[in-house]
């Protein structure tokens, strides 16, 4: 078991799967993406490393990723302000070896200096496009019990359609794989595989050495991904073991995922499979409770704090700071932080970005289907 002095490092990739939500990234990454009411995408990931016990976690950024800076400052809501270990942050051009890179293994590539230096045995790979409150000390534990040279997490799903309508040129890779007796047999790369597959949800872990000796070898021989270019490439020499995970989460596809799975928060029991676990650690923003003025009505809501409801609500879930004025209407919406909904505005199945205000009057309807997006800083 993984205890405070972890003998495993953590490094998260924030940009991957940046392409499946241009709307969202424009001015940020997949990690900084506001989710259920008060966290970002991620949240999840390193607060769950975190109560595992890793104080040792690098995130390697490629582009966009002021506003994840600007949220994570130095680590001190995840207990990561520490003399040796805690929070680095790797940006492009940081060092002269530090580049935009396109794959994990570039990016890998571009901190091997700092890996080399770290003393802990084993090391965590993860993404920021799942919410999942992740065990990773059971992954460690099954890790070392198969004497497995990489263990690879996956959850038993359909493929989502996002994802398998994504263009052919799309930079952003998904995995699915045949797996015997534990053992990864064959991976799949962008599979269009109908029904129920091994799908891989991108945690890995894996002997820090053996990272470091890969990743070198695939570096200079011009390789890009680390599933396709190593792990596959790798199935017959390499013991490489399967992880399931059978716990609730929340891929974050497209636009419709992102908004499903916001939706989907309203139930409790979802709630609670999120939420219920380990604590999920976040940015603190000081403000007063939620305050429902006389006349407000309220009904099947995620509301976070700061906010103000005079008009109604039904079916929503709502970030920080968000006001929805007296005979304002709005059922099934994703209003992000500081949202301004004017008097007698009438919104359904719509996602507003930060600081977006609705005007007096307006009225704006997408679908259960179509949620329709107001970008961010914008006046309707």
């Amino acid at each position: 078991m993984i205890k405070s002095n972890a003998n495993a490092l953590g490094i998260i990739f924030p940009n991957s799967y940046d392409g499946l939500v241009p709307e969202l990234v424009g001015e940020r990454l997949m990690a900084s993406i506001p989710f259920a009411g008060r966290y970002r995408m991620v949240d999840f990931i390193l607060s769950s490393m975190v109560n595992c016990g890793i104080d040792n976690i690098s995130i390697v950024v490629r582009k966009n990723y002021h506003s994840l800076m600007d949220h994570l400052g130095s680590g001190r809501e995840w207990d990561l302000t520490r003399k040796n270990g805690g929070l680095s942050i790797f940006p492009p051009y940081s060092e002269n070896s530090i580049k935009v890179y396109n794959g994990r293994v570039e990016a890998i590539a571009s901190i091997l200096g700092f890996l080399k230096q770290q003393k802990e045995q084993y090391v965590f790979l993860a993404d920021t496009n799942i919410a999942v409150n992740f065990d990773f000390n059971k992954l460690l534990d099954a890790h070392i019990a198969s004497g497995a040279d990489i263990t690879v997490t996956y959850n038993e799903s359909e493929i989502p359609e996002a994802s398998m309508n994504a263009p052919a040129t799309a930079s952003d890779l998904y995995y699915t794989m045949d797996i015997d007796n534990g053992r990864i047999t064959k991976m799949y790369i962008n599979s269009k595989e109908p029904g129920v597959q091994n799908m891989a949800m991108n945690i890995y872990v894996m002997n820090r050495t053996l990272l470091i000796d890969l990743i070198t070898s695939a570096f200079v021989r011009g390789l890009t991904y680390f599933e396709r270019d190593i792990i596959s490439s790798h199935l017959d020499t390499l013991n490489v073991q399967a992880f399931r995970y059978e716990g609730y989460f929340a891929r974050i596809n497209d636009m419709k995922s992102y908004f499903n799975e916001n939706m989907k928060l309203l139930d409790d029991a979802n709630l609670d499979a999120l939420f219920s676990g380990n604590p999920i650690y976040t940015k603190i923003r000081d403000d007063n409770p939620t305050r429902y003025i006389n006349g407000a009505k309220a009904a099947n809501v995620l509301v976070a704090d700061g906010c103000v409801i005079e008009g109604e609500v039904e079916n929503c879930v709502l970030f920080r700071g968000v006001k929805v004025a007296k005979g304002a209407k709005v059922s099934n919406c994703v209003l992000m932080q500081d949202t301004v909904v004017e008097e007698g505005a009438n919104l359904e199945y719509i996602i507003t970005d930060k600081n977006v205000t609705v005007s007096a009057g307006r009225e704006m309807r997408g679908t259960d289907s179509f949620p329709v997006y107001v970008a961010k800083r914008q006046t309707v």
